[in-house]
């Protein structure tokens, strides 16, 4: 598996799985409706960067990395990452976190910081906390989640140097 910068094509093929996890409202606070183009916006044109992981030219995940702030907050960054169904449970995620956290530095980033991670998606809260995450706050009741109803989410920070 390698990790790269996004091409183009590289989101039309990685549009099914986006386009899955917004729908599926389990994970992602993100209009199940939007268009493919808004998808594109939101999660290559938008942020600072965006990568693939590649294996065999198969696409097992992205993540996106880009500010969380600005001014006095500008060393603190937020990603968030999406695996293919086929890839999940073969440490992907663990290596787009990882390898984010290395842009981040190579970017300048001091912190990375989780904004909204739903409380029911246990497999990503145990792996960013293993990851060295914590869990800062906990907002109660923010995610409306398809099948749980409302969830609380959580932000998860770690200080990168």
């Amino acid at each position: 598996m390698h990790i790269r910068k996004l091409k183009q094509q590289d989101f039309d093929v990685f549009w099914p799985t986006f386009h899955q996890v917004i729908t599926d409202q389990e994970t992602y606070a993100f209009d199940s409706t939007m268009s493919k183009q808004q998808a594109y916006d939101v999660w290559c044109l938008q942020p600072l960067e965006t990568s693939f992981a590649i294996e065999a030219e198969t696409i097992l995940g992205s993540y996106y990395l880009k500010p969380n702030g600005a001014g006095p907050s500008s060393h603190v960054c937020n990603c968030g990452y999406i695996v293919t169904p086929q890839a999940r449970g073969k440490g992907v995620a663990k290596q787009l976190c990882l390898h984010s956290q290395e842009r981040a530095l190579e970017l300048g980033f001091k912190a990375m910081q989780f904004n909204a991670v739903v409380s029911t998606n246990e497999v990503a809260v145990k792996l960013w906390e293993k990851l060295g995450f914590n869990i800062v706050g906990t907002v109660p009741k923010a995610y409306l989640h398809k099948r749980f109803g409302f969830v609380d989410t959580y932000i998860m920070y770690k200080w990168l140097e």
